[in-house]
């Protein structure tokens, strides 16, 4: 399995520590986006993890017009670059048109196409043209080996540095379910896998005029996902999820970040002893 370069010191993959991606779901200021990334980085060093900031400057797939979606690209772009500039660590946000992507590369280190828009080529070869690392999410309603036309789209592009995320797949209404045995089947298509812990408990529209979650089961399908083998981790974590503008009840509050990373990276530790012999 090769790794993927994030930055010349930033690679994910076998022999690489675990990575969080990880930070509150949309960019709502730049005072409590700094805070957020220097809190969850103070965890992420304690354990020795590695850290890509991840928070979307616009939430384009809101389930309702009246829903907040964050901030222009403009604005969005200042706040991550003061993340990258005073906290010293890579970011990632979502991009949802083709011609955001050039715009978006120069500040961010990561590209991230949201699930819904995993098959739209134009924006797949637009990401894949900057030159920037891409973590593409698998569509809710993709099989996982479905995933390779994806890759592929990416690869003629001329990506390179590629990462495929889990993120639940739709199962009924307003419900979504796991098939961790997507993980290693994607894993198959030569690129690190995510798991994307917060959006796998997301319940789409399922309060109606917004999309409900059920946080309380995050850690133990992360702690799954971490048995079945992942490269990282994508969480989106709040200071009080409750009063969040947006996906609240699949954010894990920032309190509880250190003890769900530590439960999760002692079963991945686990599984790399046993590998290693």
């Amino acid at each position: 399995m090769p790794c993927i370069q994030v930055a010349d010191w930033f690679a994910i993959g076998d022999s690489q520590p675990l990575t969080l991606i990880g930070g509150p779901c949309v960019i709502e200021s730049e005072e409590f986006t700094l805070k957020m990334a220097e809190a969850i980085k103070a965890v992420c060093d304690r354990l020795g993890i590695q850290f890509i900031f991840k928070s979307s400057f616009d939430k384009a797939n809101r389930t309702s017009i009246s829903s907040f979606r964050g901030q222009s690209l403009e604005a969005g772009l200042e706040i991550l670059q003061r993340v990258k500039d005073k906290v010293g660590v890579p970011v990632l946000t979502d991009i949802h048109e083709s011609y955001q992507a050039a715009a978006v590369a120069e500040v961010v280190d990561v590209l991230q196409i949201p699930a819904f828009l995993c098959r739209q080529t134009d924006l797949l070869l637009a990401a894949a043209a900057t030159g920037r690392a891409i973590n593409v999410k698998k569509g809710q309603f993709l099989a996982p080996w479905d995933m390779k036309n994806v890759v592929r789209k990416l690869e003629a592009g001329g990506a390179t540095n590629l990462l495929l995320t889990e993120r639940g797949t739709s199962f009924g209404y307003n419900t979504l379910v796991v098939d961790f045995r997507s993980l290693p089947q994607m894993r198959e298509l030569g690129y690190p896998v995510v798991f994307d812990a917060t959006h796998s408990v997301q319940m789409p529209g399922g309060q109606g005029d917004k999309s409900g979650g059920q946080r309380q089961f995050v850690p133990y399908l992360a702690r799954a996902a971490a048995a079945v083998g992942i490269d990282a981790l994508f969480m989106e974590i709040h200071e009080d999820p409750d009063n969040a503008p947006s996906d609240g009840p699949n954010m894990i509050p920032l309190a509880n970040l250190e003890l769900t990373l530590r439960q999760i990276l002692a079963v991945h530790n686990s599984l790399l002893e046993v590998a290693h012999g």
